[in-house]
């Protein structure tokens, strides 16, 4: 039985890394819910916008593949860029896209966990004064509705870049998002939050870039598998990144990669039937 993770929050959760800068990652016990189909993972996988890029699920998946090596991984992608917390109301239309979609998945997967990044739309005006008491309704309802009490919610703080430059200048109270991000994971039961501490932007100054992404996700599975907070970098995690970039590939992924870059016009149908 495939091991589903619902993904939602806005866009950091979706991913805004530029693909080009990391190597892909290609694994065929990774799937991700599109069209109402469990496909092989392929970045972007959360499609909100044509900006789409590497997000943190393909690492917190390819991390929870290479230590259980006999599950199969079903990500859901229900995030949306720009979304704010009452966005997320229990009463909304996302609140119900991720519902709807997580009950679906259900019907062939074992929902195991609930990944969720967002604050950044709340980090100013004094939003972080109502946030905790938000999140606690929709973190609940969700659980209620899923037939899961006892989910494991992981929550991502908001990166120390926010605040400075670019787009993320706006984000002047994000330092107190985090702090009620934190209290909530420590708070409530099987809540667990997991650091950006030292992550980094691209040049809009909001969105995590690739390889920080990458490491985001190396640290959501930490959190998820020990069942524990994640408060500061890991010190495995630069040498556990590449073990997942350097894992030889099976044929069924060779063939995966080699299909998409015919349908990309980057390989000839000679050369593919040859290969």
């Amino acid at each position: 039985m495939i091991k589903s993770f619902l993904m939602i929050g806005q866009s950091n959760m979706a991913g805004r890394g530029f693909l080009n800068d990391v190597p892909d990652i290609i694994n065929e016990r990774i799937q991700m819910l599109r069209n109402g189909r469990w496909q092989m993972m392929i970045e972007p996988v959360n499609f909100d916008r044509p900006v789409s890029g590497a997000g943190l699920a393909a690492s917190f998946a390819d991390a929870w593949c290479l230590k259980y090596p006999e599950d199969t991984i079903g990500l859901i992608p229900c995030a949306e860029g720009g979304s704010s917390l009452d966005d997320w109301s229990v009463d909304s239309e996302l609140f119900q896209h991720a519902v709807s979609e997580t009950k679906f998945a259900m019907k062939n997967s074992t929902l195991t966990g609930i990944l969720w990044h967002q604050g950044e739309s709340d980090s100013s005006d004094g939003k972080y004064k109502v946030y905790y008491e938000k999140l606690s309704i929709i973190v609940q309802a969700l659980r209620d509705i899923l037939n899961a009490p006892e989910i494991p919610f992981i929550i991502g703080g908001l990166g120390d870049f926010l605040g400075k430059t670019g787009f993320g200048q706006y984000c002047v109270e994000y330092e107190r998002i985090n702090d009620c991000l934190q209290k909530f994971a420590l708070e409530q039961a099987h809540c667990y939050f997991v650091s950006a501490q030292g992550l980094a932007a691209n040049p809009d100054g909001i969105h995590l870039n690739s390889l920080s992404q990458r490491y985001f996700g190396l640290r959501y599975f930490e959190a998820i598998d020990k069942k524990t907070h994640v408060l500061t970098p890991l010190s495995h995690e630069v040498e556990l990144l590449n073990r997942l970039i350097t894992r030889m590939h099976t044929p069924t992924e060779l063939m995966f990669v080699k299909q998409m870059d015919f349908a990309l016009g980057k390989l000839s149908y000679e050369k593919l039937i040859n290969e």
